[in-house]
């Protein structure tokens, strides 16, 4: 009798279960603590909380497979709400409210950290559909929002990626990635690191006209670049089982930069890989970060460090050793064979061609900015300088390329692997007791290195005993996102009680571990406590070279701090109002800077998840690094349009240019009246001493007026501005921008005339 009764129960759960979960009704929540699903109707896809690898106390919502023929550890996430997003409050939820939203609450904060922005669409229910597609319906069945079109890292069978999408690889350490797929103007997919480093595209010509050009991961087994008008593929890729019988496929930008093609084998229950775009992995553009990239005997990647076989102390982030401050007993040069190395931060090699080896170290020798040069001779003679300390590398048997590491003549430990070539080569004359000499040697160098450990051993349980207590003033709660929540008694401390004031309400401090940063106090009535916790979190997921990384923020008793990176040389407003400061301001070094806060707008504009404003854009909150880089700080926080941030752009440059700051960031007239009238080199700083590119200049200055139109509706965007500025578009004169100017005839007539036409080579 119990058994039947049972039977009943299960079925009638059964079929409720069913019912909920094939079609998702308003209202219906997922909470972290209950670990609860919405499954599709075929059971193959399931949504619902997970813990990203490595974060067991940190909650995404997303979508992964779920069918009974794939063992739990191997069921993969496919899509990712919010991207980088997490949560970590077991009473944390993700709702489809009854307004018809996707939402993403963070009980611990207090707001949402995600939704889809889909309350004014009359939204009647959700489904999961048995493609792995979450959508959001109208009574009809219109869809009116679907996973399918805000990818994370992955592409399932029959998803398209558009033009204006991306992928983005998960990152090991909360942040968003370095890597992302794009698919460009010209019609071709391309892998790149960061922004702006380009390793691997498509091998279909570029397009003659516009086409609208989508990706597409079939079924069978095949990725697809086709024309969306015509239906026709113009460039196609396929797995070594295409149009074998398999159920499950994906296609996933990984973790390491490669892009890679998946399939479920059901043989050996695991997911195997049946193709990727870069063969080779070590060729993916700094796949080791500043390590070097080399293959082990079972001919598998992994990342090693030949600087620490070289230098007395191992340093853990695997820089190159040479620092001009430090070399104190003068520097030389470690040689390593089969081994290639390119900079990444910057990313800038200096390339020269045509020279010898050994004129190629020796160049390096001679400029102190050099850290390490790779030769290659291919046919082609190339010596190819870095200029900084991070730095990513090939190793291999087969590489002809030779490498130089720069080091200082300090005591160094022995590597059996490497040459060092010291510069000076002694000769010696006269005999000597080498016995004696052995004996004395020794003696000298075991009280050398007894001294020395001694020293070495101190100087660690110091360090340990201060960064204990350092770590132990720190409370260290990190939020969502990663980034550390701090109280105000925590910044005191952390700035000695605001004692080292580093530029306008910017102060210096020191985290645990001696971590230098910067804090910025920012005035509490702009931002609501709660939009401002909420756009913190949201900050802690950006990484551009050009904006400061956000460390941690502090949030009560009515006051707000930010703890960013720390920049040692201050900001542009430091250097403008101050002399002596101003020379180290060239004239090539001002033009870097306009170019990188323009890509770190644009980065901001166009290529986070979601359009991000910075709202106060001026020359206090655009910080210079160690090799005076700018770093843009405050981004994040405006609630305004993007033609804010190029006006504020415009004003911006005009100072860095001239060195007039007006605190109001009034344009000065005088500028625009200088360079209407023939006499533009008039407006730039007396300090550079006339050594400026004229033509550089003239672009410059017509790109800011254009920045700063009155009429919003003539500023160009930020990806506009960027091209201007590389001298791959050109800028038409811009009209008057002052709102006076507006009504005449002739400025009318002007402003109609095409802005922009593409740089004639």
């Amino acid at each position: 009798m119990l058994r039947p009764l049972l039977l009943c129960l299960s079925l009638v759960f059964f079929f409720a279960f069913q019912f909920v979960v094939s079609e998702i009704q308003l209202g219906s929540k997922l909470v972290v603590g209950e670990n609860t699903l919405w499954v599709s109707n075929n059971g193959d896809f399931a949504l619902g909380f997970f813990n990203p690898p490595g974060l067991p106390s940190r909650f995404s919502v997303g979508i992964r497979f779920y069918s009974d023929s794939i063992p739990s550890d191997q069921r993969k996430v496919v899509w990712v709400a919010g991207a980088g997003v997490y949560v970590t409050d077991n009473s944390s939820y993700f709702e489809l409210t009854r307004n018809g939203e996707l939402v993403l609450f963070d009980s611990s904060l207090g707001v949402p950290v995600w939704n889809s922005k889909t309350n004014r669409f009359s939204v009647s229910s959700a489904l999961l559909r048995d493609d792995g597609n979450l959508v959001l319906l109208k009574d009809r069945g219109e869809i009116v929002w679907q996973s399918f079109d805000t990818p994370a890292d992955t592409l399932l069978p029959n998803q398209k990626l558009p033009s204006f999408e991306m992928l983005r690889a998960a990152s090991e350490n909360s942040r968003s990635s370095y890597y992302s797929l794009h698919l460009d103007d010209s019609g071709k997919l391309e892998l790149r690191w960061e922004s702006n480093i380009t390793f691997w595209s498509s091998g279909n010509e570029a397009l003659k006209k516009k086409k609208k050009i989508g990706a597409v991961l079939t079924s069978e087994g095949a990725l697809f670049l086709e024309d969306q008008d015509l239906m026709t593929p113009v460039w196609s890729a396929f797995g070594e089982d295409h149009n074998d019988t398999v159920k499950f496929r994906f296609l996933r930008l990984d973790r390491d930069g490669n892009l890679r093609m998946y399939s479920w084998n059901e043989d050996s229950g695991i997911w195997k890989p049946v193709w990727q775009a870069v063969e080779n992995q070590c060729r993916v553009f700094a796949t080791c970060g500043s390590q070097v990239c080399s293959f082990n005997s079972s001919g598998n990647s992994e990342c090693t460090c030949p600087f620490n076989a070289f230098v007395s102390v191992s340093d853990p982030k695997c820089l190159v050793p040479y620092q001009k401050p430090s070399c104190k007993s003068g520097f030389s040069m470690v040689k390593f064979k089969n081994l290639e190395l390119y900079g990444i931060y910057p990313a800038n090699d200096s390339v020269i061609s045509q020279i010898s080896s050994q004129i190629c170290k020796k160049m390096c020798l001679e400029d102190s900015a050099c850290t390490a040069v790779t030769y290659t001779n291919d046919g082609n003679p190339q010596c190819r300088m870095k200029l900084t300390r991070y730095i990513s590398g090939y190793s291999d048997p087969s590489l002809t390329s030779i490498s130089y590491v720069k080091t200082c003549l300090d005591p160094i430990a022995v590597n059996p692997n490497v040459s060092k070539e010291s510069p000076v080569t002694v000769t010696k004359s006269h005999s000597i007791c080498l016995p004696c000499l052995v004996g004395a040697t020794s003696t000298t160098l075991v009280l050398f290195l007894g001294i020395q450990l001694g020293i070495v051993v101190y100087i660690y349980q110091r360090k340990k005993k201060i960064a204990k207590k350092k770590a132990d003033r720190f409370s260290k709660a990190a939020n969502p996102k990663g980034v550390m929540i701090f109280s105000v008694d925590e910044i005191k401390v952390m700035t000695d009680n605001f004692d080292h004031n580093i530029g306008p309400g910017i102060f210096k401090g020191v985290m645990p571990e001696n971590e230098l940063v910067g804090v910025k106090e920012m005035e509490a009535t702009l931002t609501e406590e709660r939009k401002f916790r909420s756009s913190a979190s949201k900050i802690g997921t950006m990484h551009h070279k050009n904006l400061a990384k956000l460390e941690g923020y502090c949030c009560e008793l009515g006051r707000r701090f930010l703890v960013y990176e720390y920049a040692k040389n201050g900001s542009i407003l430091d250097h403008i109002v101050d002399p002596l400061r101003s020379k180290k301001l060239t004239w090539r070094k001002r033009t870097e800077t306009c170019l990188s806060v323009a890509k770190a707008l644009c980065y901001l504009h166009t290529e986070c998840r979601e359009f991000v404003s910075h709202g106060n854009l001026n020359c206090g909150n655009i910080l210079l690094g160690e090799d005076l880089e700018a770093k843009l700080t405050e981004y994040g926080f405006g609630l305004c349009a993007a033609n804010k941030d190029v006006e504020d752009f415009g004003k911006t440059v005009l100072a860095l240019i001239t060195g007039r700051y007006e605190p109001e960031g009034v344009v000065s007239e005088w500028v625009y009246r200088e360079w209407i009238e023939g006499r533009k080199e008039t407006v730039v700083e007396k300090v550079l001493e006339g050594d400026f590119d004229a033509e550089e200049l003239e672009r410059v200055l017509r790109i800011s007026f254009w920045c700063v139109q009155a009429d919003e509706r003539l500023r160009p965007s930020m990806g506009e501005v960027v091209k201007v500025l590389e001298g791959t578009l050109s800028v038409d004169p811009p009209p008057p921008p002052f709102a006076c100017a507006r009504s005449s005839p002739t400025n009318s007539s002007e402003s109609s005339q095409s802005l922009y036409e593409p740089q004639r080579l």
